[in-house]
């Protein structure tokens, strides 16, 4: 391997603002055999594997380097988090809707989660970049259907779907029930439409439709 290309990986996974894939490794590096980046990669990784407070982690499809979770704590306060940063119970139990029936309109949502819309929430999700449109079911109406954004995957340290807990797992962690009639995700194997540039469409499309009366208030 050629030794001159750890330091760079490292440098590259370092510098990106986001989970840097393998085939974006490939590309930078073209003017090296891609079992050096691989060899160099691998380097990288086994460094990150002694006692620290940093890690590799392969999330969204890319690898990244962030703290280690036992160290979260230290890190929120370091950037004292603020309340009104956090998703209510509302929007947690929205988002474990789509995250595990996806792709799910609107309606299909709020009838799942028991309440009469969903729509005021549902705008949070995709105001935090969270959820976002994915296209419209072929029905009367069209509705929108909604699906998570690979920002949904960093954020909650995915690589990829079918890393979410089982269900009950998942009200645990958070502390409350979640809706009973949330199913388990079905299985595939399909990459997730993250087309930027459709679904800023589609988001502004969603955005114009939908009713801002929901009551349902985000703290």
């Amino acid at each position: 391997m050629a030794d001159h290309l750890k330091p760079v990986v490292e440098a590259l996974i370092f510098a990106s603002p986001e989970p840097i894939a393998l085939k974006t490794l490939y590309k930078l590096l073209d003017a090296e055999p891609k079992e050096d980046v691989d060899a160099a990669l691998a380097a990288v990784k086994a460094d990150y594997e002694r006692p620290g407070g940093l890690q590799i982690v392969e999330v969204a499809g890319g690898f990244q380097i962030t703290t280690k979770p036992e160290l979260h704590e230290w890190v929120r306060k370091l950037f004292h988090e603020r309340t009104t940063s956090k998703l209510s119970v509302q929007s947690l139990e929205t988002l474990a809707v789509i995250a595990y029936r996806q792709p799910v309109t609107a309606p299909e949502i709020a009838d799942i989660r028991g309440v009469s819309s969903s729509s005021g929430v549902l705008q949070t999700l995709i105001e935090r970049k969270l959820v976002k449109t994915v296209g419209r079911k072929q029905v009367v109406g069209r509705p929108f259907m909604y699906g998570t954004t690979r920002e949904f995957l960093e954020r909650f340290g995915l690589n990829d779907i079918g890393d979410l807990p089982k269900v009950y797992e998942l009200s645990e962690a958070l502390g409350f029930e979640l809706p009973p009639g949330l199913a388990e995700p079905a299985e595939t194997t399909s990459p997730l439409p993250f087309d930027e540039a459709s679904a800023s469409e589609e988001v502004a499309g969603a955005a114009e439709d939908m009713p801002v009366e929901d009551p349902e208030i985000v703290h």
